[in-house]
């Protein structure tokens, strides 16, 4: 028997390891948190659904039994992507719903991703399940919730092959790295008239060929041997639940989450001109002028799937993205995230061109290092940064942008330095129009990253 921590109630969701932080007896207090917070703002219906790893089904179960304990009625979906639960919260007439993932984390990680009457919960609202847990006299209502289960698949598929229409039949390459998107990826992508070369889509939580998060280049290397070896034009990554895309093209140019903005950008400003459009403090600043070009408003904020759903939410912006993954359209859709639909709406937009891998290749970039992290003592990240803000000094002519950690905006580059919410660690990020500038923006950062901390590891 696992006893609760506190240690698993991160930022935008609960994440934990199995056996050690996590186990059956958590997810059932969790349940009955979530289900007395929900029925706290009127709503008696929780939908919930699972990834493909191998506590899913236990930790289901019992999350089920807390649900039901509080006096809400579970609505199960069974083995789905996340998006399916967040679109489950859309048209089911229940506006809460809880997804059981690990996402991207290794295989003995699971934990919880929730909507809460129509608004992913982040920050307070987890602290307060957690306290309600804490606060629990052990008691169930009067009444349990029913439970029942429902297949949303064919609704789901149905309502993005019946929206997004492709230009011409294109055949691509789908990377799912044996996470939950490969049991729906291959007959979305068909059922729009593509012809698809399935790779790792057989869902197995023990994640045998490599690790299913395409935001790293390690993890896409299969699918850049298959668009050299087959005669398909692009290819298609997913992360684990399938709420993020990686996008590769045929000569093997990773096109990353914030060029890809730039074409969903372009394609929604034509039908919302004047409109805000969000992207995260991690974007490349080719981003914003690239927006406002296209006669759109934009609009960086912080990084986190919650953070920017929310602000989304607020300013009524009909898009936002991650350079993360996550792509979040209200332009026809929700406003969730979702992985699967925003390949969907990529592949729209480039079946419009005779060479979908010249167009992508043509966005604006600068030479420009993925994320990089420095590992630090848990807690340690949040002190660090608080020094940089406090004390870092950065020569010339520089902008400097705190909404979330420190960006520092060059004449010819950024260098980025945030705390991680989800983990004790400063993910860094640096762009620039020449390899001299990216070092020399490097070199600035190290400086003050060492001064903060003398003995820090750097990845660079």
């Amino acid at each position: 028997m696992v006893s609760l921590s506190k240690t698993i109630f991160k930022a935008y969701d609960i994440r934990g390891i199995i056996d050690k932080t996590l186990d059956a007896g958590v997810a059932r207090q969790i349940g009955q948190a979530f289900g007395q917070a929900a029925l706290a703002k009127g709503e008696t219906k929780v939908v919930i659904g699972r990834d493909g790893r191998l506590s899913g089904p236990v930790l289901t179960a019992a999350l089920a039994e807390g649900l039901q304990a509080a006096g809400v009625d579970v609505i199960d979906l069974g083995v789905v992507a996340t998006p399916m639960v967040y679109f489950g919260t859309n048209v089911l007439g229940a506006a809460s719903g809880i997804m059981v993932t690990g996402s991207h984390n290794p295989p003995d990680y699971n934990g919880f991703k929730m909507v809460l009457a129509g608004e992913a919960i982040h920050g307070d609202a987890i602290t307060a399940l957690y306290q309600r847990i804490v606060d629990h006299d052990g008691s169930s209502a009067a009444k349990q919730g029913a439970y029942s289960t429902h297949d949303i698949r064919a609704q789901y598929l149905e309502r993005i092959i019946g929206d997004v229409k492709l230009a011409r039949p294109i055949k691509i390459a789908v990377d799912c790295g044996n996470g939950v998107a490969g049991a729906f990826a291959g007959d979305l992508f068909r059922g729009m008239g593509c012809e698809v070369v399935e790779l790792f889509c057989e869902v197995d939580g023990n994640f045998p060929n490599h690790h299913p998060d395409p935001a790293h280049p390690e993890n896409l290397q299969d699918l850049i041997r298959c668009l050299q070896e087959t005669d398909a034009e692009l290819g298609i990554a997913f992360d684990g639940d399938g709420d993020r895309l990686g996008v590769v093209t045929k000569d093997g140019q990773i096109i990353y989450p914030d060029r890809q903005m730039m074409l969903f950008a372009a394609d929604v400003l034509s039908r919302h001109p004047g409109e805000q459009i969000l992207y995260d403090v991690k974007c490349t600043r080719h981003l914003a002028p690239w927006i406002s070009k296209h006669g759109g408003v934009p609009l960086m904020y912080k990084t986190g799937h919650s953070l920017v759903k929310a602000k989304l939410r607020e300013t009524g912006a009909p898009l936002g993205g991650e350079m993360s993954g996550h792509i979040f359209f209200k332009d026809r859709w929700y406003g969730f995230d979702d992985g699967l639909y925003s390949g969907a709406r990529l592949l729209e937009i480039l079946t419009r061109e005779a060479d979908p891998s010249k167009l992508l290749n043509s966005l604006p970039q600068s030479d420009s290092t993925p994320e990089l992290h420095l590992h630090l003592s848990e807690g340690e990240n949040v002190i660090v940064m608080d020094k940089l803000r406090a004390d870092a000094k950065f020569p010339g002519n520089v902008q400097i942008i705190t909404i979330d950690g420190l960006r520092v905006e060059y004449e010819d580059g950024f260098g980025l330095a945030r705390s991680s919410n989800t983990t004790p660690v400063i993910v860094m990020r640096f762009e620039a129009e020449t390899p001299a500038a990216l070092a020399r923006i490097q070199g600035q950062f190290k400086s003050v990253i060492l001064a903060a901390k003398p003995d820090a590891e750097l990845p660079f």
